[in-house]
């Protein structure tokens, strides 16, 4: 009896043991897993066309061989493997019918945000392409600026356009209107005004007074001649992971063309058509991001989905407080990929 009772024993104790450092492995194994590095995609690389001016980057010795033949310079500001650089000049550089109407009335010269070439900007200003850049505060690529005769910009324009909205600023430089009007003002005359229909969306709320708004602010500006709005909306707004990242905000949607009476965050008496004109903001979408009454980002182009979400994160998660944006983008990069997060630029 007692012989039997101690084999059962033993043999429970043998089996508890093994399951014991069965599961101990197990443990380890799980602890010692590396989690697979995430990668950054959606970057192109992409060649200036071939049939951009070769200069010597003297910008005013350009300017003047331009406006010998009633031409105009164009500086296109562009960095390696931008995806948004990639699309605007396959779309409105290569393709036709653009592609003939910017080579009609322009002299294009590529600018490298990271490079090292020497330019001599203008009599008082001579710098390599970098600082040239960041004397000249490019913050999104591509950047283009229109050069008049006398070697001053006239019109910049910051981040992707569409064709559709590009060849009127180009329309604009090309014929001079801008000795004579704003670009808002040319755009307004020329723009189709009946390309979209103002969407819904359950994140906007409806507020008028903007100085009563506690906490980050989100202020979109729509217009029916906005040709990129359909693509915010379904790329952007319907992602998920922007939903997340709008969730702190207040998220307000105002008709640009609109003359029913708001207050802004400052307190002040005004319409959304008064705004979008004492800001000079020309795209549509365009969107003023605030937080405690203070603007803090603005963006008047059409990001993909992870450069605008990690924007909104940057103010909805109060980062701005202790991080430059630079520093918080770095961090934030490295973080996800540790994580295993795969990092798409190009959506």
């Amino acid at each position: 009896m007692n012989n039997y009772f101690f084999k059962g024993l033993s043999r429970t104790f043998t089996l508890v043991l093994g399951l014991s450092l069965l599961l101990c492995s197990l443990a380890i194994q799980a602890d010692t897993t590396e989690v697979k590095r995430g990668t950054i995609v959606g970057g192109v690389p992409h060649e200036a066309p071939s049939w951009f001016k070769e200069s010597f980057l003297d910008i005013q010795d350009d300017v003047d061989e331009a406006s010998e033949e009633d031409r105009h310079v164009m500086l296109f500001f562009q960095l390696n493997a931008c995806p948004y650089c990639d699309r605007m000049l396959k779309e409105s550089f290569e393709a036709e019918p653009m592609k003939t109407l910017v080579q009609d009335s322009y002299d294009v010269i590529a600018v490298n945000v990271k490079g090292d070439r020497e330019i001599a900007f203008n009599e008082d200003v001579s710098l390599i392409e970098k600082d040239l850049s960041e004397k000249l505060e490019v913050r999104a690529t591509p950047a283009i600026l229109f050069l008049n005769k006398d070697n001053n910009a006239v019109v910049r324009v910051n981040g992707y356009r569409s064709p559709k909205r590009f060849k009127h600023i180009l329309n604009y430089v090309s014929s001079k209107a801008y000795e004579n009007s704003t670009l808002a003002e040319y755009l307004d005359k020329n723009l189709d005004k009946d390309v979209y229909t103002l969407r819904d969306n359950k994140m906007f709320s409806d507020v008028t007074d903007l100085s009563s708004v506690k906490g980050p602010l989100a202020v979109i500006f729509e217009d029916s001649s906005c040709y990129d709005c359909d693509e915010f909306h379904d790329k952007l707004l319907g992602n998920e992971k922007v939903q997340k990242e709008m969730k702190p905000f207040t998220t307000v949607r105002l008709d640009a063309m609109s003359d029913a009476e708001i207050i802004d965050p400052e307190g002040n008496k005004t319409t959304a058509k008064e705004w979008v004109k004492k800001v000079e903001m020309t795209y549509r979408p365009g969107v003023l991001v605030f937080d405690e009454g203070k603007q803090l980002r603005r963006i008047d182009s059409l990001p993909y989905s992870h450069h605008f979400k990690e924007g909104m994160r940057y103010i909805g998660g109060g980062f701005y407080k202790t991080q430059k944006y630079d520093e918080y983008s770095e961090a934030r990069t490295e973080e996800l990929l540790a994580a295993g997060v795969d990092i798409n630029l190009g959506q």
